[in-house]
């Protein structure tokens, strides 16, 4: 893996992981509202916010999730990775100020399509807020040999 090219499905094996953290700060939230069009009073006013089930401002669902991308995108299986699919599970608020912790680990590679799936998790202080999964394409390096050989045939 370089900063060019992630991991080739080759080079991939189960139980593989990886995490990405940030902090989710007031100005993520106001920008996530302004990029998404999701203006939930309970993410952007606390006197409404306070008088919901939460007691309170919560970060955006997807504005977490997108931590998940970070990870595959960056880490693993890292640049080049095609994200296909995910599904996610929302089991708890983030909250303005809270560091999320997200995770991917392999739980299945299919070599001949070049395609991994991945457990995917954000956690806050040890509990977790998302769980799923996610299905990604990744490069192949006997694919690109054999591509490369086959144009090199005179």
């Amino acid at each position: 893996m370089n900063e060019q090219n992630g991991f080739d499905v080759e080079d991939l094996k189960v139980g593989m992981e990886a995490t990405f953290s940030k902090t989710i700060t007031e100005a993520d939230i106001i920008l996530f509202s302004g990029i998404s069009g999701d203006v939930n009073a309970v993410h952007i006013n606390e006197e409404y916010a306070a008088s919901t089930p939460f007691k309170g401002r919560i970060a955006h669902g997807m504005l977490s999730a997108s931590l998940i991308s970070a990870v595959l995108a960056n880490r693993l299986p890292g640049p080049g990775t095609i994200y296909l699919d995910q599904r996610l599970k929302f089991l708890a608020p983030v909250r303005p100020g809270d560091t999320v912790h997200a995770r991917v680990c392999v739980t299945d590679i299919v070599p001949e399509k070049g395609r991994v799936v991945l457990q995917t998790t954000c956690s806050v202080k040890g509990t977790v807020v998302i769980d799923g999964e996610a299905q990604v394409k990744v490069g192949s390096a006997v694919r690109r040999a054999a591509k490369a050989a086959a144009q090199t045939v005179v």
